[in-house]
């Protein structure tokens, strides 16, 4: 189970973003789901996996909600 958390260093290197864009995305509630673990913040795979998807678009020009 451990081998399916990514803590945030390694998932804002495969994301190519900082830790700090993490950081706001999570007070800003638009970032994908994580898990607390004492003060470490810690995100499943599933949970990336699934935020990415619900960001995937077909389209520049087509209305979306605000998730990034």
């Amino acid at each position: 189970m451990t081998a399916d958390l990514l803590p945030q260093q390694q998932l804002a290197q495969i994301l190519a973003i900082s830790e700090r864009t993490l950081e706001r995305w999570r007070v800003e509630g638009c970032g994908p789901a994580y898990l607390k673990a004492g003060r470490r913040v810690l995100y499943r795979r599933s949970d990336v996996d699934q935020w990415l998807d619900s960001n995937a678009r077909t389209s520049t020009s087509a209305k979306v909600p605000y998730n990034v």
